[in-house]
């Protein structure tokens, strides 16, 4: 079973008068919600004894194992419930990175403006939202771009910055100043992020990194 934090008492939540509690899925990595659907106590069972999502299908009127014929199965990082015990959120690790039915990895990406719905890719951390910008500045350069005269310069040119941004780090914190640390610090991620698009690398690899040594 894959192990998870956190476990729910069943005879602790609020299910509504279908026997059904709304369970929110959320990526533990970037903390992108990509989908609400609903679990009865045997859902919410199996989800905590096998490690992987089970939700109860409306529609059919039956339990769903989440990606069992697609592939895109859910396993569980965390579970927790909300203040009012009607509302569960599920931390998970989507496998394929698409959890909507679509093909999307979101069920949240449509959004309206005055021109009508589009699609854009769902919400996330902000560190992950700038690196999105930036990889589209990679395969759609705009005129003006900072971060394409990065790129055009390569190695020698994004290498250059982070060295002088992580000595304006240094300089920031001997000086104890609070604003200009957050200035610089986010200068040197920036440039960071730069580095690893430049490379292909992708930032969730890193998230991995990170949540193997936590």
């Amino acid at each position: 079973m894959t192990p998870f934090v956190g476990t729910v008492p069943i005879d602790r939540i609020r299910f509504n008068q279908q026997g059904l509690v709304p369970a929110i899925a959320q990526d533990y990595l970037d903390g992108t919600v990509l989908m609400m659907a609903w679990m009865n106590a045997d859902a919410l069972q199996k989800t905590m004894e096998t490690g992987e999502v089970w939700y109860w299908s409306r529609s059919r009127q039956e339990l769903w194992h989440k990606g069992a014929t697609s592939g895109h199965i859910q396993k569980v990082r965390s579970l927790r419930y909300d203040c009012d015990s009607d509302a569960l959120l599920v931390t998970i690790e989507q496998i394929g990175d698409i959890a909507c039915h679509t093909g999307a990895r979101s069920c949240f990406h449509q959004i309206e403006n005055p021109e009508g719905t589009q699609v854009l890719p769902p919400p996330a951390d902000t560190l992950s939202q700038v690196f999105g910008v930036i990889r589209d500045r990679k395969q759609n350069p705009q005129p003006g771009s900072y971060t394409n005269k990065l790129f055009e310069g390569g190695d020698n040119k994004i290498l250059q910055k982070i060295g002088e941004e992580a000595v304006e780090v240094v300089m920031a914190c001997k000086d104890d100043e609070p604003d200009e640390i957050a200035g610089e610090v986010a200068d040197l991620l920036y440039h960071t992020l730069v580095a690893i698009a430049h490379h292909d690398v992708d930032l969730k690899e890193v998230y991995r990194k990170l949540q193997s040594r936590r």
